[in-house]
């Protein structure tokens, strides 16, 4: 069958494009033809990418962007090219974008089956601007109708059903999911813990709240934080300088890191992993870290609730409580707690093979075979 993905971006550090990625190359090798649509910006800076791109066999068309609302939000028009195509099946990705409607609406004039790929965008209250906040409520009264023309609507979380139900769309058209990883991250052994080093990898941003991460491993001794990522620069800066400030000669920004084999091995230089963010839907880097035995902490956020079951399989600190951070970091830390951090290494490895693509995307195949 021909396959096209419609997604914001296919360039830079975005979790949307990691997805689509990691699925459309198994499409792909299942003996699919699958194609990606996308805006022509490089998530995280901004910059203009080529218009036409090829992954792995996956053929990539990018568009120029006309209007964008918000930071993710981009108007960019598709119609010709997605008729000269002539696609059997259209995954859409992203709920409240408008590339989202326009592949539903040329998919069922053109006789395609359409699903659409939530990603999770009931983020809590307070994070939206108010102008933004208004835009969200209209697009719901606007566009809610649309869920029932979906063939499937995809959560990759379970904590978004409510919210869908109460969007009203049909239970029936509800699928679960979730983001997956590589098969790759599960070839690696699990590493001793050390206790020596924590990492951060993901976009440095606003949104990741890193000052209480800084804040936090400023005040313990003998511990070194890795900062990994590409970088919003004012948001950097601010933090290089609170850095400086707190005196914390024990962390490190580092650049982004794009490859696979590079990325495990940056993952496998660490023993903890933080994630300290206002908001997270479906936290990739979680997954992926759990995978490879590291003590995951997160803030309690929707997606890492989601995920951990604190003390089970990683540890959960109160949202913008660096204090709480920090006291669960010197639990995972002390000595003495040696067999529970190395029984919860064992636990978050076996937690994390419900994620490995080669299941998941089975469960795509039998939505997409009907």
């Amino acid at each position: 069958m021909k396959i096209l993905e419609i997604c914001p971006y296919s360039a830079g550090v975005c979790g949307v494009w990691t997805r689509v990625f990691s699925e459309a190359r198994l499409l792909k090798k299942a003996g699919h033809e699958v194609y990606v649509f996308s805006s022509d910006i490089e998530k995280g800076s901004n910059k203009k990418v080529p218009d036409k791109d090829e992954w792995e066999g996956v053929k990539i068309r990018r568009f120029p962007v006309k209007l964008s609302v918000g930071e993710n939000a981009h108007f960019w028009n598709f119609k010709k090219e997605f008729a000269e195509l002539k696609p059997d099946i259209v995954i859409v990705h992203v709920y409240r974008h408008p590339h989202t409607n326009q592949g539903l609406d040329l998919a069922k004039k053109h006789g395609a089956k359409c699903y659409l790929v939530t990603h999770a965008p009931f983020v809590e209250k307070g994070l939206r601007s108010k102008k933004l906040e208004l835009g969200v409520k209209l697009y719901d009264l606007m566009f809610k109708k649309n869920f029932s023309k979906y063939d499937k609507v995809i959560a990759i979380t379970y904590w978004e059903k409510p919210y869908l139900l109460e969007l009203r769309c049909p239970e029936e058209k509800i699928v679960y999911i979730p983001n997956g990883i590589p098969d790759e991250f599960f070839k690696e052994q699990v590493k001793k813990f050390r206790g020596k080093k924590v990492l951060f990898l993901g976009r440095i941003a606003p949104i990741k709240n890193l000052e209480v991460l800084i804040k936090a491993i400023s005040e313990i001794k003998d511990i070194n934080l890795d900062i990994v990522g590409p970088a919003e620069e004012d948001y950097l800066e601010e933090l290089k300088e609170l850095v400086k400030k707190l005196d914390a000669k024990n962390i490190n920004f580092n650049d982004p890191v794009y490859d696979l084999k590079k990325k495990i091995k940056k993952i496998q230089e660490a023993d903890v992993f933080v994630l300290p963010s206002k908001r997270e839907a479906m936290p990739q880097a979680l997954i992926e870290t759990m995978a490879l035995g590291k003590i995951v902490i997160a803030s309690k956020t929707k997606g890492a609730v989601d995920i951990i079951k604190n003390g089970k399989n990683g540890f959960l600190f109160e949202l913008d409580d660096y204090k709480d951070l920090k006291s669960k970091l010197e639990y995972v830390l002390d000595k003495n707690n040696i067999k529970i951090i190395e029984k919860i290494q064992k636990d978050t490895r076996k937690f994390a093979e419900r994620f490995k693509w080669s299941i998941l995307i089975k469960d795509l195949e039998k939505i997409i075979d009907g």
